[in-house]
């Protein structure tokens, strides 16, 4: 088996083992107490957030090992940083995309160079199971500190930054692609705001799909088929990034075990669609992010950064 083919087999087993006990895997956006930020993405060293499948795979390593710290780093820079990883802890599989060259030749005959992309792998640590690092590693809240905060302003500000058309009432919440809008509940209807906005950013990425925005075609033909699956696989993931954007709770969308049972069936047949869907997912959100206004760094969700030579990336 080569490396490609390891990477990818290795993350959708992960993601069939969590299916298959009925877990979610993106839906792991805890409340935690670590200064870093109470519900985020995954952290590498120096703050920025990892993306894609990534998140997907740390969010349910720190779920399965109890982590509140959600800061990553490879071995050589836990050394670099003057820390030391635990003997017999084990690592997080992250992968990161490389191309390489291959010499085809053209139909004319001509040797032409050929970009192949791949994936590549490789391990990092949760900052929990290294000892010996600077203290703002492993800082977390004081009880006294944490203070209930807003959530409805600023997601009302963030769907209404898009533009997009939506109504309200009926019971029932969807994005209708041919008339390009989008129907939500009252809000008064959910059982709380968190609930009303989760289920907001479930439609808002499927609001992308539209042709004048991303132009997601993932082979829908109709109701329950393997594109469909796809897409609401897409949506799903997607809404569980925006809500850790947005320090929100993920809601489970309706018919859970439907859904469940057609994503196993697509994931059996390819190892790759976990990918497909994390990164069509990812393009959805940096999507629905491109139409806030510029924002100063956030503090809150920073780590703070360490002076070094070498790269800590």
């Amino acid at each position: 088996m080569n490396d490609k083919q390891d990477v990818y087999t290795r993350v959708t087993n992960k993601i069939l083992a969590d299916l298959s006990k009925g877990e979610l895997t993106w839906r792991q956006p805890w409340k935690a107490a670590h200064v870093a930020g109470s519900i985020t993405k995954p952290l590498r060293v120096k703050g920025e957030r990892y993306r894609g499948i990534n998140v997907l795979m740390l969010w349910a390593t720190a779920l399965e090992r109890g982590y509140i710290a959600p800061i990553y780093m490879t071995f050589n820079q836990a050394q670099q940083l003057g820390g030391h990883v635990r003997k017999g802890e084990h690592g997080s599989l992250v992968v990161f995309a490389k191309t390489m060259t291959k010499t085809e030749q053209d139909e004319n005959g001509e040797d032409v160079e050929k970009a192949i992309p791949f994936m590549r792998g490789y391990t990092v640590f949760n900052v929990e199971q290294i000892d010996g690092l600077p203290g703002n590693f492993y800082e977390v809240i004081k009880p006294e500190h944490v203070t209930p905060l807003e959530r409805d302003e600023k997601c009302e500000r963030f769907f209404t930054n898009t533009g997009a058309d939506i109504r309200h009432g009926g019971n029932r919440a969807f994005y209708r692609i041919d008339d390009d809008f989008i129907k939500l509940p009252e809000l008064q209807n959910f059982v709380d705001t968190e609930k009303y906005y989760a289920t907001a950013a479930h439609e808002m990425c499927h609001w992308t799909r539209h042709p004048k925005r991303l132009d997601r075609d993932l082979g829908r033909k109709r109701w329950g088929d393997e594109g469909y699956a796809m897409e609401e696989l897409v949506a799903e993931i997607g809404a569980a990034f925006l809500c850790a954007d947005l320090g929100i709770t993920p809601e489970t969308i309706e018919d859970h075990s439907a859904y469940v049972a057609s994503w196993l069936q697509v994931l059996k047949e390819d190892k790759r669609a976990i990918f497909t869907a994390a990164s069509h997912a990812q393009k959805a959100a940096d999507h629905l992010h491109s139409y806030q206004p510029p924002a100063p760094a956030r503090p809150d969700q920073a780590v703070e950064q360490v002076d070094n030579p070498h790269n800590l990336g």
